[in-house]
């Protein structure tokens, strides 16, 4: 019994740890990596990052997000008053991917703030754009990203966003990994 024990105990450990490996390895079909928080905020970014001419995937996008998803953009109305739009993902690609293809759209992560609770998470994730991977930064704003993680992948719940101008320039607290 002591020699069976002695076998069984570092392939039980072998097991446990290899899953644990495997966990947070979750991919899609597109390869990205959702089981880890880093991995879907990287994924975010990726899937928008097209080369001129180059095709943005809404399929790829959508694996990262839950069905029916909502997508935000806080702008100003012709009279001046914030508004918030809010669309689904599907209207968000249709209305922005031919944009995003025509010059070329490289879009980073450059500061992020998480909280959470459980099950849920908050990103503040502070970005800047450009049209290719070293041009000038044409843009920059922060995107707020609400996450649910099911145990074993992320999944993005919504995000709203707001670019930074003169009169709203981004706060120091979201320039700085904290």
């Amino acid at each position: 019994m002591h020699n069976i024990m002695k076998k069984i105990i570092p392939i039980i450990i072998t097991c446990f740890l290899t899953l644990t490996v495997v966990h947070a390895q979750v991919k899609t079909s597109f390869g990205d990596e959702v089981g880890t928080l880093d991995g879907i905020i990287k994924a975010y970014y990726d899937v928008v990052t097209v080369k001129k001419g180059e095709k943005v995937s809404y399929l790829r996008d959508s694996c990262l997000h839950v069905p029916n998803a909502s997508v935000g953009m806080a702008k100003k109305s012709k009279d001046g008053k914030i508004v918030l739009q809010l669309i689904t993902l599907k209207q968000f690609h249709n209305a922005s991917d031919a944009y995003l293809e025509k010059d070329g759209f490289y879009e980073r992560e450059i500061s992020r703030k998480v909280e959470n609770f459980g099950a849920i998470y908050h990103v503040w994730s502070t970005y800047e754009t450009r049209n290719v991977a070293d041009g000038p930064v044409i843009e920059r704003g922060i995107n707020s990203i609400e996450l649910y993680f099911d145990g074993t992948r992320f999944w993005i719940l919504s995000w709203v966003f707001d670019n930074e101008s003169k009169e709203q320039p981004i706060p120091k607290k979201y320039l700085i990994d904290q």
